[in-house]
């Protein structure tokens, strides 16, 4: 059916291959989405991988074409790890200071990379997990920036 003159052509929203699914409210739990990011799957099929590289999201699925590219986790993840990171080792930190009073050379030597490596391995999974959050939020389900219509036009300071 063409689009009448003047009128908006609708909106093209990405829906997964087992829409009808999703739509009879039968789409994966948050859990279940936020894990499968976790381990590096895709959140709607579980068979294609969330990353290209070590923190790159794929454009997409290779399996169902789910937008996984849209998805700007931005600086979620590195807030979830500092905090989990914070959470497991200050504790050991603050005890093993109180008990055996380390010169501070030490503490400077163990626990800066300890914290180091264990922020850089939880970095990729957490931002999986973050992907599948915001997918089952339904982040995914705007227009793709290359889709969207052309910027407003109006007179630039630059002009």
């Amino acid at each position: 059916m063409p689009n009448q003159p003047g009128v908006p052509p609708p909106e093209t929203i990405w829906r997964p291959a087992s829409a009808r699914l999703a739509e009879a409210g039968e789409q994966p739990s948050m859990l279940t989405m936020v894990r499968r990011g976790f381990m590096n799957r895709c959140p709607i099929c579980n068979q294609g991988r969330v990353f290209r590289s070590f923190l790159g999201v794929v454009p997409e699925c290779e399996a169902c074409h789910a937008p996984l590219g849209v998805l700007r986790a931005d600086d979620a993840p590195p807030y979830i790890v500092i905090f989990l990171a914070g959470h497991v080792l200050v504790p050991p930190i603050f005890w093993i200071e109180r008990a055996y009073e380390p010169p501070m050379w030490l503490h400077m030597a163990v626990w800066l990379p300890l914290f180091a490596v264990v922020c850089t391995l939880l970095l990729r999974p957490v931002k999986g997990g973050v992907v599948g959050w915001m997918m089952r939020l339904g982040f995914a389900d705007h227009d793709r920036p290359d889709e969207r219509p052309p910027a407003l036009s109006g007179t630039s300071r630059d002009d």
